[in-house]
């Protein structure tokens, strides 16, 4: 049977999750939720002290990035992001979709997914 995948777009973690729970009675092949963002890496494993100067640089300690290259450090801490001036949105809460709901179903319910992913906010 032809298969079809879902790249959707949310806002919040919990909008992803309940796209897929009201696929409850839709045969999900395979599925996963993620975040994503423009910097490089997992983010900071450790504790970073300013004070002691043991990091990289502000896009290292303010965006949890991890640079190989300097000058990519440097960019980013270029960002409105890194300096904390501003986050975007209102309430002073970052704005955006930087969750990432992967849904793969059966083509013939492909119609029905990609209302539910509508209903509950995504950007397709």
């Amino acid at each position: 049977m032809a298969e079809k995948a879902f790249l959707a777009y949310f806002n919040r973690p919990d909008q992803a999750e309940a796209a897929l729970t009201n696929m409850k009675d839709i045969t999900v092949i395979a599925s996963a939720i993620d975040r994503f963002d423009g910097y490089p890496g997992g983010g900071v494993s450790n504790t970073i002290n300013p004070y002691a100067g043991d990091f990289q640089g502000l896009g290292r300690l303010t965006l949890n990035g991890d640079f190989d290259n300097p000058d990519a450090g440097v960019l980013a801490a270029a960002s409105v992001s890194a300096s904390g001036m501003s986050s975007g949105g209102p309430e002073n809460r970052v704005s955006g979709r930087d969750i990432l709901l992967t849904v793969i179903v059966d083509a013939e319910d492909a119609e029905r997914v990609a209302q539910i992913l509508e209903d509950c906010g995504a950007l397709k």
